[in-house]
């Protein structure tokens, strides 16, 4: 009897969401992202009609990277040893000063103080701030949840936490393209800043978990642990560079404005839709995946999903129909899902509790700013190349990627997450 009901235990897909505590976290990963999602949108738009330049979306993810990259690994080493909870009200306060600036620069009453130039020299010092509370908000996150959830389901605890971002992110896009049409940036701002304090609301529910780390040696040999940690594990540091790579070179998800505007013709409503096609084919897929997680054959499926991202790619650069760039922009959301859902578990069950905060501030090097330098990347290429073939570039450069690291890691192919681990 206590097997069977282990075995339904194991089988229930919504375990995770069993804990209350857990539910509360989810609070407070969707709202944040739906605020951030509907500030992408809304700042991108924005910067881009005030300077008609495409490198100006690239440079917003300059801005957000550099300080993100820069400040991560410390950011890990005090999220190890700091009480979780109450880092995470400071972080998020930070979040919200940021965009209650952005908010007050885009009122109509101040157009008459600041020029536009300054305008969006503040929105990219702003974005610079969010992108140093961002260097503290992976660790933190990733280290607080693997404190509520019980290490057996971490699998389905991450299949839920993706979902909850993901469906963030279909909501965000469409009502920052929506909201921005309707009323205007200004309130679009207003509507971030309500989201962003129902997200810290949801942080009182959390309870304190103080920190499993005291470091009794210097922050440098700290740090170097968590980093020996990753690259002597064969398949966390393969998947983080594959990723690393990958998104790097097909961050044109940056160009979606300047391929609504200028090679499609399209409003405002549409870009918002084009922005969330992305993410609902995550949540379809990741739904599916709470009943047929994709860990199995974690390499094989991580390169077969990337393949399906760059070729998405390809597809909707290519692309002079309307709904049939919302189709692979679907796909490509759908396969990244899959890529999440295995970097994400694979990260959670072979880091010990002790190092969570050290490991998640090296995988937020490799993948956390991965986006925002893409988004550069594509802006630079687009302003170089053009707006199809950057895109294209980046998905077949992609491509390239997937071939090379499937060719020098053959051998891990047929193997589970704990072969792969032991080995």
């Amino acid at each position: 009897m206590e097997t069977d009901s282990n075995t339904r235990i194991k089988k229930d897909p919504y375990i995770s969401l069993r804990y209350p505590e857990f539910r509360a976290y989810l609070g407070v990963r969707f709202f944040l992202t739906f605020a951030y999602q509907i500030q992408a949108v809304v700042i991108g738009w924005y910067l881009y009609n005030l300077t008609k330049d495409p490198l100006s979306l690239g440079m917003i993810g300059l801005a957000e990277a550099i300080p993100s990259i820069g400040i991560a690994l410390y950011g890990g080493y005090v999220a190890d040893k700091s009480e979780k909870t109450g880092m995470l009200k400071w972080i998020l306060t930070a979040m919200f000063f940021s965009s209650l600036v952005i908010y007050l620069i885009t009122l109509p009453t101040t157009a008459s103080y600041i020029n536009g130039k300054q305008v969006v020299l503040i929105i990219y010092l702003m974005i610079f701030v969010i992108g140093i509370a961002r260097g503290f908000m992976a660790p933190t996150v990733f280290s607080l949840m693997a404190a509520i959830i019980p290490r057996e389901h971490y699998p389905n605890s991450s299949t839920w936490n993706s979902t909850s971002w993901q469906i963030a992110t279909i909501a965000g896009p469409a009502a920052g393209g929506l909201m921005y049409a309707g009323v205007g940036v200004s309130t679009t701002f207003l509507v971030i800043l309500i989201l962003l304090a129902v997200s810290f609301c949801c942080v009182m529910f959390l309870k304190k978990h103080p920190a499993q780390f005291v470091p009794k040696e210097s922050i440098t040999k700290s740090l170097t642990e968590g980093i020996r940690f990753v690259f002597n594990s064969r398949m966390m540091l393969g998947a983080m560079s594959l990723d690393l790579f990958s998104v790097f070179f097909g961050g044109a998800v940056a160009l979606i404005p300047v391929l609504a505007k200028e090679v499609l013709n399209l409003g405002a409503e549409q870009f918002g839709l084009m922005r969330a096609a992305p993410a609902v084919g995550a949540v379809l897929t990741m739904l599916i995946m709470t009943r047929y997680p994709p860990m199995n054959k974690p390499w094989r499926n991580l390169l077969i999903a990337v393949t399906g991202f760059g070729l998405s790619i390809i597809g909707y650069g290519l692309s002079r129909n309307f709904y049939l760039t919302l189709f692979f922009l679907f796909f490509e959301g759908a396969f990244d899902s899959v890529s999440v859902i295995i970097r994400s578990t694979i990260m959670q069950l072979l880091t010990p509790d002790e190092m969570r905060g050290r490991v998640s501030s090296v995988n937020s090097m490799f993948i956390g700013s991965s986006n925002e330098l893409g988004a550069f990347e594509s802006g630079l290429s687009a302003r170089l190349l053009g707006t199809v073939p950057a895109i294209v570039f980046g998905g077949s450069v992609t491509l390239l990627v997937v071939s090379i690291t499937y060719l020098k890691t053959k051998k891990l192919l047929p193997l589970g997450v704990k072969e792969i681990h032991a080995g």
